[in-house]
Formats: structure tokens, C-alpha cells, sequence
């Protein structure tokens, strides 16, 4: 059964990576590993153990936010900002050479009133209840980030690329400021990106990822492709999370794809394919959870990555 995507005027690749999707769903899960500076350790991390890369890379776009108060940020800030400055080349490597499967995680600086890690609801003013209300300062500052980020995204666009775009993620928390005054204000951030990037800048590259597990919270169908949560379980926990699919399908009477956006330690893949709970896609964060042992062991990794229901990079099909 082919999925339609939300966006009616789509891409022909928008189109062939959510067909492709539909075909796997519940027959295999689609590796992934989050990425956020140049050296991309996670990746190599993989390869050497496994032999194999992931299908899915993760992309940081944190150090591309147009308003990052470089006065007012600690060595810790600056230091993440730093790493992640050029990584939008290691992307277009990805896609160019590897031809593998994109997202973007933004971590966004606060459009106003923001020091430090302004992404973090504690460290900015910005009143995100203001910013969904047209004409107000907030809401002029919001869409001026909206658009540098965009022209970001076209050039992905322009060459045919088709992106997971998971904006506003963990929408059901307050820790991020676009979540920090409820699960309504959030969701109106995103519909006004939507109608922004889709009508506005006309970006038809993108597959919309929604990456919360509340009911009440939940956008809507008409502007999702796909539904995602991010999990963190206790370290060397790896199971195939039935409990949690099952929350996260019940945001919505319509049955959609659905992913696990970031996660720790990685789910048990053999457990999968038995269980066939139908994620999509699996994306370890990145750092100490995607280059050590912390939270999940080579033997682990290894026995994952080489499952028959892995989809691995040399699995994917040429998609776009």
C-alpha cells in the first residue's frame, strides 16, 4: 500500500522513499545514528565494529541558528557551536557518495532573548505564546528564523534530496522553548513552519516527521508523513518496545508510519524480528551513545547490525 504524502505537491522522491517505506514496514527496521560535529565518530565507531554503516545518518543543524548569542555563552556553548560549524558538507557527502537516507535534528537558538544554549527553555525570554499571534515581534523574529533556515533546506531541494524533517521534536516536554508552555502553542509552531515551508518556500523535499507521543499534544494528520517519539532507556536495555509503539500509535485513528527519533541504547533487533512491532527506523543519539559502550555493547552492536532485519546502507535501494 503506498503512503501519500501530506504535502500534495511533493516530490517525485518524497513519494519513492515513503513507498519504499510502506514496503519494509514490520519486514526489517532501518538503522540509524545521529551525527553533530565534522569528525563523525559515531560513524566510524559503527563501521569498526560491524563492518557495515547505517542507512540513516542524523544531521546537527544547531550551529546554522541565525541568533547565537556568542556574547553571552559559556566554553561548553561555544564549543558544541564550534564542532558543528561546516557539517552541512558531510551531509551533501552523504547524500552524494553514499546516497543514504537524511534527517535533521535543529536545536534551535532562541529567535530572541536567548544566551548560552538558548534552545533550552531556561536560558531565553522568549515568550514562544506571542510568537504564534501575526504582527508581533516574537512572531516577525520566529519566521526570520524560519526562512534563513529554509534557504538551507532549498539547496537540498534544488538537487532532489529528499529530507526527514523532524521540527519543534520533543514537543511533549518544556525543556526546549518551542515546548515550554504546552503541547497547543507547540503545535502551532509547527503548522505555521508547514504552511511556511510548504505554500511560502515551496519545499517539496521534505517528509514531515512529528516526534511526540501525547494524544493531546498531536498535530493532526493532515500535515504528518510520520510519527516519532525519542526514548532513552536504562543503559544496556535493549528491547523491541512494544509498549511504547503501541502509546505512540494511539495519538491517531489513522495508521501511520512510525520511528523512533533518538534513542540511547539501541533497540534489541532480533526481538524485532520476531515481535515484527513495525518501527520504521531506529536513530541512536549521538556522542558517548553512538561511540562507546555505555550504552550498548559492541557484541550488542554487532548482533544488531549483522540481524537479517537490519537494513543496513548496502541494503537500501537506490531511493532518489
Amino acid at each position: 500500500m503506498k503512503t501519500i504524502p501530506c504535502n500534495p505537491k511533493a516530490s517525485d522522491e518524497v513519494r519513492s522513499v515513503l513507498n519504499y517505506f510502506s514496503k519494509i514496514e514490520g519486514k526489517g527496521i532501518i538503522t540509524g545514528q545521529h551525527t553533530q560535529t565534522m569528525a563523525q565518530e559515531e560513524l566510524d565507531y559503527i563501521h569498526q565494529v560491524t563492518g557495515k554503516w547505517p542507512a540513516l545518518c542524523g544531521f546537527e543543524l544547531l550551529g546554522y541558528s541565525p541568533n547565537i548569542n556568542y556574547e553571552d555563552s559559556g566554553e561548553e556553548c561555544l564549543l558544541e557551536v564550534a564542532e558543528n560549524q561546516d557539517t552541512l558538507q558531510k551531509a551533501w557527502e552523504w547524500t552524494q557518495k553514499s546516497k543514504g537516507l537524511l534527517t535533521f535534528t535543529w536545536h534551535w537558538f532562541s529567535p530572541l532573548n536567548g544566551r548560552d544554549k538558548s534552545f533550552y527553555t531556561e536560558h531565553t525570554d522568549f515568550n514562544v505564546s506571542k510568537a504564534i499571534i501575526e504582527g508581533t515581534k516574537e512572531y516577525k523574529a520566529l519566521l526570520s528564523d524560519m526562512d534563513h533556515m529554509a534557504e538551507i533546506l532549498r539547496e537540498f531541494c534544488d538537487k532532489r534530496i529528499p529530507i526527514l524533517w523532524r521540527p519543534f521534536h520533543e514537543a511533549d516536554g518544556t525543556w526546549f522553548w518551542w515546548g515550554s508552555q504546552g503541547p497547543k502553542i507547540a503545535k502551532q509552531l509547527y503548522r505555521i513552519m508547514y504552511q511556511r515551508y510548504t505554500n511560502y518556500h515551496n519545499l517539496t523535499n521534505l517528509i514531515w516527521v512529528w516526534n511526540s507521543p501525547l494524544v493531546q499534544g498531536y498535530v493532526g494528520d493532515d500535515v504528518v508523513d510520520i510519527i516519532s517519539r525519542d526514548m532513552y532507556p536504562p543503559a544496556h536495555q535493549h528491547t523491541d518496545l512494544s509498549k511504547e509503539y503501541e502509546e505512540l500509535v494511539a495519538i491517531t485513528r489513522t495508521s501511520k508510519l512510525a520511528a523512533i527519533g533518538e534513542i540511547g541504547p539501541i533497540p534489541c533487533v532480533e526481538s524485532l524480528s520476531t515481535s515484527r512491532i513495525p518501527w520504521l527506523w531506529f536513530m541512536t543519539w549521538s556522542q558517548d551513545f553512538g561511540k562507546t559502550e555505555k550504552f550498548t555493547t559492541k557484541e550488542e552492536l554487532q548482533r544488531a547490525y549483522h540481524c537479517d532485519y537490519a537494513i543496513t546502507l548496502d541494503k537500501l535501494p537506490k531511493l532518489y
